[in-house]
């Protein structure tokens, strides 16, 4: 059941998320004075396979993390988009790689439910191709790398993948392509 919330007020609003401090009272009376919630937009990402089934990967330096960091696709949604119309557009931003057949979903999960409000949604696509040049935000700086999918696992393991977002996404797709028996070689 859920908490009732007595008073809300925001802290601080950012364009990239905001700070919510809110007074509830928890189904057996409790109340809880100064319970923080971080309102963020909901992102996608995907698994993009090349038609020679090697896997796309974004590389870039991220500030929180203090580090070059080599993950897949992903982006937080724009206003009106789709969860498909929006990874579309991110691969196609990032990388400038599209493909002819349409994102699968592969998943939709709340970040971090504890303090946070946003979902990733996550996508498999396959059989992109390179047809555009990136298109990147002023602040971007990212450079696109091809690996073969089954590499995968092993960089993981090695650390040389470390966003949970793309691990969880990778074992998401490696089991979709293991049911529909179209696993690139293993």
């Amino acid at each position: 059941m859920p908490w009732k919330v007595l008073d809300s007020e925001y802290v601080f609003k950012s364009p990239f998320g905001n700070l919510r401090k809110d007074t509830c009272q928890m189904t057996d009376g409790t109340i809880i004075n100064d319970y923080y919630v971080n309102e963020y937009a909901d992102w996608v990402n995907a698994i993009v396979l090349t038609e020679d089934n090697e896997i796309l990967l974004v590389e870039q330096y991220r500030h929180p993390g203090n580090g070059m960091f080599l993950e897949i696709p992903a982006g937080k949604m724009e206003e009106g988009e789709t969860w498909e119309e929006a990874i579309v557009r991110e691969v196609r931003e990032e990388t400038g790689y599209v493909s002819e057949d349409p994102p699968i979903q592969l998943g939709e999960f709340m970040v971090n439910p504890a303090t946070q409000t946003n979902k990733v949604i996550t996508f498999l696509i396959v059989d992109a191709e390179k047809k555009f040049e990136q298109e990147l935000d002023e602040t971007e700086r990212i450079t696109v790398k091809r690996y073969p999918f089954d590499v995968m696992e092993q960089m993981i393991s090695e650390k040389r993948i470390t966003q949970l977002f793309s691990v969880s996404a990778y074992y998401l797709a490696k089991n979709h392509l293991t049911a529909s028996q179209r696993i690139p070689t293993l």
